[in-house]
């Protein structure tokens, strides 16, 4: 597609996570150490979705890992604990939100992308358990680290209390069912900054394409079958269009909204994308195609479909 000239904001085209068996060998080369696919895949594409983080807490000492295998301007989305979401369901989190904040993710410094908020589909939309949550939710690095010192007993020892770098912090929404898909929802993200998670499903669950914050939030998890079904170039090209439009600040005709009030027009918005079609090997390779219609550079070959492993990372072929 022919994207247009003007200032535009920052478009990050990866996938959700890192770790499947089913790439050993056609994403990875044959023979990659697995200690190595961290730093392959984050050569080949410009950021990745760190979903560990939704099943446990992880350790400081992983986040600064993660940090150091990644190139400088890499940027990891990190996914929120569904011990808050899915578990207690908003209900008495602060401490566990200290807790999840105080795991080390404040290590990946300026590598730190949105944090993903990601709701069950049987979880209702209650204004008043989501306008407290918001108001939790710490919008930087420092607001963060002094929210991590409310740590109870489990992270003793195992802790990271300090932001190495000052920045603001972005949070993004994805919910799963259709009583999210009223105007008041809407209104409560904007009116707290918060990103709505665009969410391509095929067809499970609402896909909403609100804009409610300074960045755009798209996760792109199967055309015709969930989480296993690729793209093909009608539908990439389609998501091109659409994320073309959301970086240069304005909305598509088509969108499709739960609000009738159509968001202030920006100069820009970042948009970052995430491809978790993961099941029969797409999402890589979906992400190169999406990232080469909007003119940005990855790490694959010209037919992006050969990857150009990087130095000291080529297994045997």
């Amino acid at each position: 597609m022919a994207t247009s000239t003007a200032p535009a904001g920052q478009a990050l085209i990866g996938i959700s996570g890192w770790r499947y068996e089913p790439w050993r060998g056609l994403f990875y080369p044959p023979k990659l150490p697995q200690r190595q696919e961290l730093a392959f895949a984050s050569r080949m594409l410009p950021t990745i979705e760190l979903n560990g983080s939704f099943y446990s807490l992880q350790h400081p000492e992983s986040y600064q890992e993660w940090h150091d295998e990644t190139p400088e301007d890499f940027v990891f989305s990190v996914k929120g604990p569904r011990y808050i979401t899915h578990m207690r369901r908003l209900k008495e989190v602060r401490v566990p939100l200290a807790n999840f904040f105080a795991s080390g993710l404040l290590a990946l410094g300026r590598k730190l992308g949105p944090l993903l908020w990601q709701f069950p589909p049987q979880m209702t939309f209650k204004p008043e358990r989501f306008e407290a949550f918001f108001e939790l939710l710490p919008r930087s690095t420092d607001e963060a680290a002094l929210l991590a010192q409310e740590h109870d007993e489990r992270l003793e020892g195992r802790n990271l209390l300090q932001a190495p770098v000052r920045r603001q912090l972005r949070h993004a929404v994805e919910i799963r069912h259709e009583s999210f898909a009223c105007a008041e929802f809407v209104a409560l993200l904007r009116k707290h900054r918060i990103a709505l998670v665009v969410a391509d499903t095929a067809g499970r669950w609402p896909l909403m394409e609100d804009l409610t914050a300074d960045f755009v939030y798209v996760r792109l998890h199967g055309d015709q079958e969930l989480y296993a079904s690729g793209y093909g170039d009608a539908a990439l090209d389609d998501w091109a269009r659409r994320i073309d439009a959301w970086r240069h600040g304005t909305q598509v005709a088509d969108a499709r909204t739960a609000s009738p009030r159509a968001a202030a027009r920006r100069a820009r918005r970042d948009v970052f994308c995430y491809f978790d079609n993961d099941v029969k090997v797409h999402a890589p390779y979906d992400a190169a195609h999406l990232a080469a219609r909007l003119g940005v550079a990855t790490g694959m070959g010209p037919d992006q479909q050969q990857f150009v492993p990087p130095p000291g990372l080529a297994g045997p072929r």
